[in-house]
C-alpha cells in the first residue's frame, strides 16, 4: 500500500484522544496498515519499522503523532471503531439498530480477536497500553452504543433514564468474551437472543410516557 506524498495535507475529523481532533489521510492510512501488520505479528513482535516500510512512510510521520508503539496500536483500533465504523445506519427501530451494531462488533471480534487478546495480555505488564486501550478504544465502542440508544430516545422507543454505564457494555462484553475466552463464533441466532432476551427487556422496562 503506497501513501502518496501529496496526501500530507487535508485533514478530516475522526475523533478525540489518541486520534486528536482530526487525522491527515496519511495518518489514517498508517493506522489501517498498523492493524494489518498487527494481525500478522501480534503486539510483541510488531515494530514501527514494519509499519512504515509497508506504508512507504517515514518514522517522523508516526512519532510526531504517536510517540510510542502502544499509542500507535491503540490509535489504530480507536480509528477503526470511531472513524471507519461509527454509529450504524438508522434501521428505523431500536431492535434493528442493536442487531446491526451487534453484527459489527461480532465481525470485529472474529477478525481481530487474536490481536485484541494479545494487546490485553501485554496490558497486564504495560499499564500505559491498557490505559490507552480503555481510554480510546472502549470509549469509541461506548459512543457507538450510546448513539444507537440516543436515537431510540429521539424516536420515543425508550426513556433517557435507561441509558447508563451499566448497560452500554453488555453487548460488546458478551461478544468479546465468547470469541476470546471460549473461541466460539457468534451466529445470528445468538445475537438475536442477546438483543431480544437481554437488552430490549432492560431498555424498555420503563415505557415512555
Amino acid at each position: 500500500m503506497t501513501i502518496s506524498a501529496d496526501a500530507e495535507g487535508g485533514r478530516r475529523s475522526t475523533g478525540r484522544g489518541l486520534l486528536g481532533p482530526s487525522l491527515t489521510p496519511r495518518e489514517a492510512e498508517l493506522l489501517t496498515v498498523t492493524l494489518q501488520v498487527l494481525d500478522e505479528t501480534g503486539y510483541d513482535k510488531l515494530t514501527v519499522d514494519q509499519v512504515v516500510a509497508r506504508a512507504h512512510a517515514s518514522k517522523t510521520t508516526v512519532y510526531r503523532r504517536w510517540p510510542s508503539k502502544a499509542e500507535l496500536v491503540c490509535a489504530a483500533f480507536a480509528h477503526r471503531v470511531q472513524g471507519e465504523l461509527g454509529v450504524p445506519a438508522d434501521t428505523g427501530s431500536l431492535r434493528g439498530d442493536l442487531l446491526a451494531l451487534a453484527g459489527i462488533i461480532a465481525k470485529d471480534a472474529e477478525e481481530y480477536g487474536r490481536t485484541i487478546a494479545g494487546i490485553l495480555a501485554v496490558g497486564d505488564r504495560n499499564p500505559r497500553l491498557r490505559d490507552l486501550l480503555v481510554g480510546d478504544l472502549y470509549r469509541g465502542r461506548k459512543d457507538q452504543v450510546h448513539g444507537v440508544l440516543r436515537r431510540a430516545v429521539t424516536r420515543g422507543e425508550i426513556v433517557p433514564e435507561v441509558i447508563s454505564d451499566d448497560i452500554w457494555d453488555v453487548l460488546p462484553a458478551y461478544i468479546m468474551f465468547r470469541v476470546l475466552q471460549h473461541k466460539r463464533s457468534v451466529p445470528a441466532e445468538t445475537l438475536n437472543a442477546l438483543v431480544d432476551e437481554v437488552l430490549l427487556p432492560s431498555l424498555t422496562r420503563h415505557p415512555p410516557p
